[in-house]
């Protein structure tokens, strides 16, 4: 009979150094040395004496890899409760070593990494554990085994391994979202979209990749990236209206098309207009008419630009401050070229109460409207 080993804290273990699966799990045959020694430690109540006896453990079962994998797991979840977390990484990278597919010991050293605000080691364990959980689905059929019984005992394993597999993605997830170096977080995102396809998180992703890409103005990834994910989702408002506000700031030649057309196909998505429209949805709307109009403005179609800033302004107002005072700056510009001085006093007055970037330039160009003398007609 095999003992097979599963602390408290974590889902479960998968998989021994002798393969079940594409996942590891740490199997001890009862009644052997390494099984009574480990017996003999559980029933020690001192956590010094205990981690002596984990050390003495490693020391004696050294040419014994699943007994090596499972003691340096205990001391690095000692060295974790003691608060000594780099020592717990290091006995749970060694852990990992030994048992380089186990998604316990892989989320208890991305708990750790996660104490140490080390996202770099978080990302490691992530990709390591996302890549083994869904390479379940490419294990060989065993010759002995029926394909009912084979898709029974992948979806077994998938669902005991699921836990794991999302704390690590949300993981990986908020690491990215937390990283403020661009050049960094779209390094953790190109090894986030593989090893979690399809995740819940994906279109939060998308929408990080291509604001990083757009800091790193590297056009080229960043219409790449929006066009893969637009292929995997069409309506996706925040690719849309980052494709159409990066083409807006691109001087090459047709870009301003492209931008218009982003821009009015996450209009047509957003039905920010519609009775049930949300406030995410009005935000995607207003920003999708601001970027038609300030687009119109680059052209000098000032006329045409004013009914789409309007309608930005319109939807922005009280759903995000900065985004309805830049919208309020663009339409007080465009109806100064126009010397519509009233119209332009009234917008630019709301655009210069709100503090910000946009505030400055609204309040020098609101100097320049009030000291201006209407045409005569």
């Amino acid at each position: 009979m095999k003992r097979i080993l599963s602390p408290v804290l974590l889902v479960s273990l998968l998989l021994p150094l002798a393969s079940y699966g594409q996942l590891d799990r740490i199997v001890i045959p009862a009644g052997t040395p390494e099984d009574q020694a480990l017996q003999a430690i559980s029933n020690e109540q001192d956590g010094q004496k205990k981690l002596a006896m984990y050390e003495d453990f490693l020391q004696k079962f050294s040419a014994n890899p699943a007994a090596v994998a499972y003691g340096n797991w205990q001391v690095s979840q000692y060295y974790q409760g003691a608060g000594d977390l780099q020592k717990a990484l290091d006995y749970g990278d060694k852990a990992v070593a030994g048992s380089p597919h186990n998604l316990d010991i892989l989320v208890s050293q991305a708990n750790v990494a996660q104490q140490l605000k080390n996202n770099d080691k978080l990302m490691d364990y992530a990709v390591r554990g996302g890549q083994a959980y869904n390479s379940l689905d490419k294990q060989p059929k065993p010759a002995d085994m029926s394909d009912q019984d084979f898709a029974n005992r992948v979806a077994d394993e998938r669902s005991t391994a699921k836990g794991s597999y999302e704390f690590l993605e949300a993981a990986s997830y908020n690491a990215i979202a937390g990283e403020n170096d661009s050049k960094k977080r779209m390094s953790y995102i190109e090894r986030f979209t593989p090893a979690f396809p399809g995740s819940r998180f994906e279109d939060q992703v998308a929408s990080l990749a291509m604001v990083s890409l757009q800091d790193l103005k590297d056009m080229a990834r960043l219409v790449s990236y929006g066009e893969k994910s637009l292929s995997a989702n069409p309506n996706s408002l925040s690719t849309l209206i980052l494709l159409a506000n990066a083409y807006s700031e691109d001087s090459k030649p047709g870009s301003d098309a492209k931008a218009i057309s982003y821009a009015q196909k996450a209009i047509a998505a957003a039905k920010a207009d519609a009775a049930d429209a949300d406030r995410s949805r009005k935000l995607s709307g207003g920003m999708a008419h601001y970027t038609v109009g300030y687009v119109y403005l680059k052209q000098e179609k000032t006329t045409a630009a004013i009914p789409e800033l309007k309608t930005a302004c319109g939807l922005l107002k009280g759903q995000d401050d900065q985004s309805y005072a830049l919208a309020a700056f663009r339409l007080g510009f465009a109806y100064g070229k126009l010397n519509k001085l009233a119209e332009a006093r009234d917008v630019l007055n709301e655009a210069v109460k709100i503090p910000g970037p946009v505030q400055q330039p609204a309040q020098e160009l609101l100097s320049k409207v009030n000291s201006a003398k209407p045409k005569a007609r």
